[in-house]
């Protein structure tokens, strides 16, 4: 059997867990922000997560990714400076949601009361939406 997963850490433990259990990657290479897969399987974990650049490569929109990249910057920097007085939390200041016109038009409907033509219809007119 083998499972595949992507960006959950927490699963590289379980080959000291249970026999039979080994972890594999693929050896990448980063260009600034861009990655390269080498289509080379190495054995053990990655070194890192490359979830970001994985998104970016699947075509999640540019402005999601850069939030979230944001979002990242500012936990890891949380972690890392731990220094402020009585144990208080930084405050962290994340960018508005992305909203769009499609997701205002979904948020509109209730599939419930859809036809399968007027589903059609309303996926065509929302992929036009989401140019």
């Amino acid at each position: 059997m083998t499972l595949f997963a992507t960006h959950y850490f927490e699963l590289t433990q379980l080959p000291e867990l249970i026999e039979n259990v080994a972890n594999v990657h693929l050896d990448a290479i980063e260009h600034g922000d861009n990655i390269v897969f080498m289509h080379a399987v190495q054995e053990g974990a990655a070194s890192k997560s490359y979830g970001l650049q994985v998104a970016a490569l699947a075509g999640v929109p540019a402005k999601v990714v850069q939030a979230a990249k944001y979002k990242l910057h500012h936990l890891e920097s949380r972690d890392k400076d731990n220094t402020l007085p009585d144990g208080q939390q930084p405050v962290i200041n994340f960018p508005a949601p992305v909203q769009s016109a499609a997701l205002d038009r979904l948020e509109a409907i209730n599939p419930d009361n859809l036809s399968p033509k007027q589903a059609l219809d309303l996926l065509y007119e929302l992929k036009l939406l989401s140019k």
